[in-house]
């Protein structure tokens, strides 16, 4: 007899359900699990933080309060400036040179002599040039009295043109010679052509001389130059400056104006520097060619900048803070910066004039632990006092 199974029989049925419970039972024993795992993951989690707050606060309550000094935020002039070195050149090197042959009879200065234009610095045995200035003179005036008494005859009609032309031209030729002869018995008096200071003299008394050799060489510092080497990347801020700040450091340090006097166009072939040069007045002649200087640019300035030194700037992944003080307790603050220079930095964003800024001990707090105030500036420099 063929068994037909029912599929309406209750134990059929019961049968059927309780095979489907265990097979989804690994699936719903799993999802426990992992609620449960994460349940405890965040408990322990949420304990750690609390436990860690609980031990911050009772590190705060039974350390001291931290001694610390700060600095009143007060608007000031902050520049952005660069020191380029330069170094000082005379106004005017000149060398003097012989400009007639001859023995000199005379050396009228010394090395360090300072002189004026028109003071007499060698002079040349003259008597040649005097002799043939003498010449010339006789010859000149022999000439002038021929052309006077043929002009007469010219006049009369009884002398011809050609005549009278070759008498004046023989007296404009001797008039020429003459002149030369008395240009060149000037010229036996050697004397400076600008006032300045003998930087070294060539020549000694009973020396033969002859054209085009050197005499003297004379400086002009009365005012002086200074050189300077201006990279590339501040061409642009230079441009614009007439003023400048130069200190000089063999002179304790003084620190000059200088003026703009040129500005080179381009750059040299070699270190790849525009050449700027600076006009100083120097009347006491204190500043000395080829003293070292140091030049400084202002590129840009904020007149009522809010800074700070830069030591109170703490740099975490990018990100900069500094510390103020809100009812005796350090506060983090997140601020952008801006200019530097030297070593205060300003502060574009994030800090406001009044307030008050941790700059030393504020690497020894954190954020809402009460500190002692012992000592509070408004001006960054009082800090190194």
């Amino acid at each position: 007899m063929e068994y037909i199974k029912d599929e309406n029989n209750p134990e059929s049925v019961k049968k059927k359900w309780i095979k489907r419970i265990w097979g989804v039972l690994p699936a719903l024993f799993l999802v426990f699990f992992s609620l449960v795992v994460v349940i405890l993951y965040v408990w322990i989690k949420a304990e750690s933080k609390a436990l860690k707050a609980e031990k911050l606060s009772n590190l705060k309550q039974d350390r001291p309060a931290v001694n610390v000094v700060v600095l009143d935020l007060v608007p000031m002039l902050i520049q952005d400036r660069i020191s380029l070195p330069g170094i000082i050149k005379p106004w005017i090197k000149l060398e003097i040179l012989a400009e007639v042959c001859g023995k000199v009879t005379k050396k009228a200065i010394e090395d360090g002599t300072a002189v004026k234009k028109g003071d007499i610095i060698a002079t040349i045995d003259f008597r040649d040039y005097e002799n043939f200035l003498k010449s010339a003179n006789a010859s000149y005036n022999v000439a002038l009295a021929d052309f006077k008494r043929i002009e007469k005859l010219y006049k009369k009609q009884l002398s011809t043109g050609s005549e009278f032309d070759n008498a004046l031209a023989q007296v404009e030729n001797y008039k020429a010679v003459m002149d030369n002869a008395a240009l060149n018995l000037d010229r036996c008096k050697i004397r400076a052509p600008l006032s300045g200071v003998v930087n070294r003299i060539f020549i000694e008394e009973g020396q033969y001389l002859n054209i085009a050799d050197p005499v003297t060489e004379i400086l002009q510092i009365d005012r002086v130059k200074v050189k300077v080497g201006i990279p590339e990347s501040d061409v642009d801020a230079v441009r614009s400056l007439t003023d400048f700040d130069v200190t000089i450091d063999a002179l304790d340090g003084k620190i000059f104006k200088g003026k703009k006097h040129f500005l080179s166009s381009t750059a040299d072939s070699m270190a790849r520097l525009y050449n700027l040069d600076l006009v100083l007045e120097n009347k006491n002649n204190q500043i000395l060619p080829d003293m070292f200087a140091r030049v400084e640019i202002v590129k840009k300035e904020v007149p009522e900048g809010i800074s700070v030194p830069l030591y109170a700037v703490i740099s975490r992944d990018k990100v900069h803070i500094v510390y103020v003080i809100n009812d005796d307790r350090a506060h983090s603050k997140k601020v952008e910066l801006g200019l530097l220079e030297r070593w205060r930095v300003e502060i574009k964003k994030g800090l406001k004039a009044g307030e008050k800024v941790i700059v030393v001990g504020h690497r020894s707090v954190n954020d809402g632990e009460k500190v002692n105030v012992v000592r509070s500036v408004k001006d960054p420099r009082e800090i190194l006092k």
